[in-house]
């Protein structure tokens, strides 16, 4: 039997990450090295070789393509298993930078299929804590910027001429479609939710070397038939305002829909027409989640995953949540 899913998170080190994440996620990740930069947490998971395990009863120890296996349309929605397979369409991560991120772009769904038999990677980001004057880079400050142009910014080393800047505060989101260049900034904490795609053009690093003296790989010749030119912040920024226990929409495109939830109370959701699986990630506050008995607690930093045979639940307490599932319309 199904039941709202927690699963264990899997820390990746990160030449750029910090402690945050060790201090947050640690104890539900298992062992870990204490010594260590942990810059991502893969929350929900489906990529080859980090597959993501449940973390507590009767199905604790499965992986998430198991799980598929077994339950198929049950878990993730008739239409997505027909689509999707035994992969989990999504990636979910948190993610803690303690320095600025390489500048990177990723393949849409055609280039990725043709270089790396993988899906692209569109991506949003939730900022959910951040230093006073933290920025992120998304696209070009420029809307007429040339291929020619950025090819000569890259070899002669301006590239971060050309990179849009900026200021974020807790609670901003952004849509980042594939092909648009961007990094996130020092002093950012952040939810992302992506393509289940582990495929990443860097293509500047900020002049920065490993423990051992070497900068890492970059990818400049594979990054310039993935960007595309024409995006900006305008594509990017998401605006919306959130309302108790009703929600809102943040953003939404054919690979996932995000939706803020501020639950105060008790507040009751009917996902009948929904042929999805849903997703809750806890920012704030605590909640329980209840699904036909089978309860599950929500505290700051926690995700659990709701299977699609679940037509209502009911979320009670005080907390903020991120609700994320793939939209009928959009599938």
């Amino acid at each position: 039997m199904l039941y709202p899913l927690k699963f264990k998170p899997l820390l990746k080190e990160r030449i750029w990450g910090g402690s945050v994440l060790a201090d947050k996620k640690g104890k539900a990740a298992g062992r870990i090295d204490l010594t260590k930069k942990y810059g991502e947490s893969w929350d929900i998971s489906c990529v080859k070789g980090n597959i993501s395990k449940v973390a507590s009863g009767m199905l604790k120890g499965n992986d998430l393509e198991e799980l598929i296996e077994v339950y198929m349309g049950d878990l993730v929605g008739e239409k997505i298993f027909e689509e999707s397979g035994l992969e989990f369409p999504l990636l979910i991560k948190t993610l803690d930078c303690n320095d600025v991120l390489s500048v990177q772009v990723h393949p849409d769904d055609e280039l990725a299929a043709e270089r790396h038999n993988s899906l692209g990677k569109t991506e949003m980001w939730y900022i959910t804590s951040c230093e006073d004057g933290a920025a992120i880079y998304i696209g070009f400050n420029r809307d007429d910027l040339t291929r020619e142009e950025y090819l000569d910014a890259v070899s002669s080393g301006r590239l971060t001429e050309l990179l849009n800047r900026v200021e974020v505060k807790a609670g901003d989101a952004f849509f980042i479609p594939a092909g648009m260049v961007h990094a996130l900034g020092k002093g950012v904490q952040v939810v992302e939710i992506q393509q289940t795609s582990d495929v990443t053009y860097r293509i500047y690093d900020w002049d920065r070397v490993d423990d051992a003296g070497q900068p890492r790989e970059l990818h400049t010749a594979l990054a310039v038939d993935a960007i595309d030119f024409s995006l900006g912040v305008k594509d990017s920024l998401c605006d919306y305002t959130p309302e108790n226990n009703k929600s809102v929409k943040i953003t939404s495109c054919k690979y996932f829909t995000t939706n803020m939830l501020k639950v105060d109370g008790e507040v009751v959701k009917n996902y009948a027409s929904l042929d999805s699986f849903v997703i809750f990630m806890c920012i704030g506050g605590e909640a329980e989640i209840d699904a036909d008995g089978s309860v599950e607690k929500l505290s700051d930093g926690d995700v659990v995953l709701l299977p699609a045979e679940f037509n209502e639940v009911e979320i009670k307490g005080s907390a903020t949540l991120l609700e994320v599932y793939i939209e009928p319309t959009t599938k």
